[in-house]
């Protein structure tokens, strides 16, 4: 058992996807972990899973972590707040400023609350979802304030570190522009995409790939927790959109009229602009590193897949990402593996000598 910054209790409030996760992440470290849900269903099934214990009258917490939906939050943590007084409370809710703003507006302790934000999740939630490796070198931000002292927000910093994550400083108003940029927009230009799938012909739904299913795949995420997110951070989500709506009217009056004078150009630019801004987003680890991938063909049978994941490691290569892609009528699977650039002409080349398909 590896030790623990935090010395606990840590009580966890709402225990769904992130919740189980933090708790899960704690125990793995020893530390005592408090479990509260609206859900006494959603409590037992964390305490089965491992995540901790169920509240008790004399709990003393070091810590507490609002883990519950983003229209309730600032209620919750005003009521843990004065139920606790020696307690710091954070909440991981993916807005910040309107939280901090509503608590300091019911009169909440100011000094023991600071607000973060884990960029982690997945398409699933509830507390059977939960991983305690969820946020390893994940951006964990905390959006601090004048109100409150970097030595009284220590035990946040050391939630996130015994979990994994880079901890990252934002003010509030700073982190939710970003989000709004990075997360937000992205989820509704998702959902929006996919929402042209539902009235799709049959044979235009059989044709979809990797590039369809790249660029939808968050749009299974759940509707009610976005459309509060998307209310709490609405004007800066729709600032990034309209911006996107302008280059979109652009791409189609060029597409339009694709003959025009400045038309070719138009597209050109757009599409060179999306290389420029893919050729900022940080790598593994967030590394500011590009990587080169090829693409295996790889059998359709059992084993084969970890065979290559095998060899791979005889070869001596990491493989700093991976992307498969498969069709239900095809007896072969791809698997774009990434690695560095230096080492993408070696192994190619190896991979063939032991019978492996490159096809890119």
């Amino acid at each position: 058992m590896v030790d623990s910054r935090l010395t606990g209790p840590v009580r966890v409030v709402g225990v769904g996807l992130l919740g189980t996760s933090i708790a899960l992440g704690l125990r793995a470290r020893g530390v005592d972990v408090i479990l509260s849900d609206a859900s006494p269903t959603n409590v037992r099934i964390a305490i089965d899973y491992g995540a901790g214990r169920a509240a008790g009258e004399l709990d003393e917490p070091q810590l507490i972590v609002v883990c519950v939906p983003p229209d309730v939050t600032a209620d919750v943590i005003v009521r843990e707040l004065s139920a606790y007084p020696g307690a710091i409370v954070t909440d991981v809710a993916s807005v910040k400023k309107p939280i901090l703003d509503a608590v300091a507006a019911a009169g909440g302790d100011l000094t023991r609350y600071v607000g973060s934000h884990p960029m982690a999740g997945r398409e699933r939630g509830g507390p059977t979802a939960g991983r305690a490796d969820l946020f390893l070198n994940r951006p964990w931000v905390v959006a601090g304030h004048p109100a409150i002292s970097y030595q009284t927000a220590a035990a946040v910093d050391d939630l996130i570190l015994d979990l994994g994550a880079t901890l990252i400083e934002l003010d509030a108003e700073t982190h939710d522009a970003a989000v709004a940029l990075v997360s937000h927009a992205p989820q509704v230009v998702s959902s929006l995409m996919a929402r042209r799938l539902t009235g799709a012909p049959d044979e235009a739904v059989d044709l979809a790939g990797g590039g369809i299913r790249d660029l939808t795949r968050i749009a299974a995420s759940d509707p009610t927790l976005w459309v509060q997110i998307l209310g709490a951070n609405g004007r800066l989500v729709a600032s990034v959109l309209r911006d996107l709506r302008d280059d979109l009217d652009q791409m189609i009056g060029a597409l339009d009229e694709p003959d025009a004078p400045g038309s070719r150009r138009v597209v050109a630019e757009q599409l060179a602009g999306g290389n420029a801004g893919v050729a900022r987003l940080p790598g593994k680890h967030g590394q500011n590193r590009r990587y080169t991938s090829m693409i295996v063909m790889v059998d359709d049978k059992p084993g084969e897949l970890g065979r290559l994941f095998g060899e791979l490691g005889d070869i001596g290569v990491n493989i700093e990402d991976l992307r498969l892609e498969h069709s239900p009528e095809a007896q072969v699977g791809l698997a774009e593996v990434f690695v560095v650039p230096e080492a993408f002409d070696p192994v190619v080349e190896e991979l063939q000598r032991r019978g492996w398909r490159i096809a890119g």
